[in-house]
């Protein structure tokens, strides 16, 4: 266990001199998430001195193709603009030529991940996607996301990284042979927000044991997971510590959490969330050192597209990566809020003093791990892998 001196000036002017036990203890990470404004300087350093222990100089980042393999979804959350029912305007599930000439143009631009986003289970209560899936051949959305997977690894030099919702055993088993990580965003662990008019009313598939379930059988088969949460939905800086530390407790019985993600919500005018307070610059920087000081030996991520336009400063609460980037697609999560150009990434990087290098979708540590899963699969990522287990282009 680490121990990082703190002076905290108490409201009184007294100053504390106390030795900080990371990873933080519950009741230390409650209090420093709430840290006020003349303490945040010190949370921030303290931050930044466990990530610099854990990987000094260097931030990554992933450069990526996003497909949205379908937008149709059973879950109706408060602050979503991705989602469509059929019929409704954008409402679009791709097809395989589609998903196979945008991995195309994204390997033209040294892309190495296809970010596979869709709703979850459309298919449970619109017969439309029922229909979809019978005339492309296929018995559910996640079989073809599946057999799409594998389209972009045997075609492409992409490696796949699927976000399908909540899987069982068997599925997080299928796709872990056509993609060396995935991922499931456990957004809190507050089941108030499934109550009527909060954020998660009308979505089955956001109740957090069940989600937590996944997350659990991903590392019980070592499969390299990504994961998050989402902060301004209606939580408390209680709930934030208790939906990370839900993640650490997995993470330290399986050891495959390969990154965690602090997201914040961001209003736009269509969402029923559309006149929700956005969380503050200040609450973001605490979550994500909290983060930091609870999970120092894990990858930490913020988006910069939602932080802009002073995303750097991001670097300061002891992020260690910018996740995906791409140099063709939008979010199409958040489609008002442009990627940064790579070469601005770069600069902003570079002038807090970081090395900006490429990534997989599985992180460097995590590549032996994600082996072994299927001979087309370690074929793939063997191909890529360059030295110290980042992208070959970047090594």
């Amino acid at each position: 266990m680490l121990t990082e001196t703190s002076n905290r000036t108490l409201d009184s002017g007294r100053v504390l001199h106390e030795e900080l036990e990371i990873p933080l203890t519950p009741g230390t990470a409650r209090r420093w998430i709430r840290a006020n404004d003349e303490e945040l300087p010190e949370l921030l350093s303290t931050a930044r001195g466990a990530r610099d222990r854990f990987k000094a100089g260097v931030i990554t980042y992933s450069r990526k193709v996003f497909i949205p393999l379908t937008n149709l979804c059973r879950d109706y959350c408060g602050y979503c603009t991705f989602r469509r029912d059929p019929g409704q305007s954008g409402a679009h599930t791709m097809t395989p030529d589609e998903v196979l000439a945008v991995a195309r143009a994204g390997e033209k631009l040294g892309c190495t991940e296809a970010l596979f986003s869709l709703g979850d289970k459309p298919e449970r209560i619109f017969s439309e996607m029922r229909e979809t899936l019978r005339r492309l051949g296929f018995r559910s959305t996640l079989h073809y996301l599946e057999a799409m997977c594998e389209l972009v690894l045997r075609e492409t030099s992409l490696l796949p990284h699927p976000n399908p919702g909540l899987m069982s055993a068997e599925w997080i088993s299928r796709l872990a042979g056509v993609s060396p990580s995935m991922g499931l965003m456990l957004e809190t662990t507050n089941n108030a927000l499934l109550a009527a008019g909060a954020a998660h009313d009308n979505a089955p598939d956001k109740i957090p044991a069940r989600r937590l379930r996944t997350i659990e059988e991903a590392g019980k088969q070592g499969v390299p997971f990504t994961t998050g949460i989402l902060i301004g939905i209606g939580e408390s800086p209680d709930d934030r510590v208790d939906a990370l530390l839900a993640i650490r407790d997995l993470h330290l019985r399986y050891g495959h959490i390969q990154e965690v993600i602090i997201q914040n919500f961001r209003v736009k005018p269509e969402i029923p969330m559309y006149n929700w307070p956005e969380p503050t610059r200040g609450e973001m920087l605490r979550t994500i050192a909290v983060a930091r000081m609870l999970l120092p030996e894990v990858n930490i991520q913020a988006p910069p597209n939602l932080s802009d336009p002073d995303y750097e400063n991001l670097l300061d609460a002891g992020i260690n990566d910018w996740g995906g980037v791409s140099p063709l697609t939008a979010d199409f999560i958040n489609p008002e809020r442009p990627w940064p150009h790579l070469e601005q990434l770069e600069q902003r990087t570079q002038a807090k003093g970081f090395e900006l290098r490429q990534r997989l979708p599985v992180y460097p540590e995590f590549v032996q791990p994600a082996m072994g899963k299927s001979t087309l699969l370690d074929s793939k990522l063997s191909a890529v892998v360059g030295r110290e287990g980042y992208a070959r282009s970047a090594a």
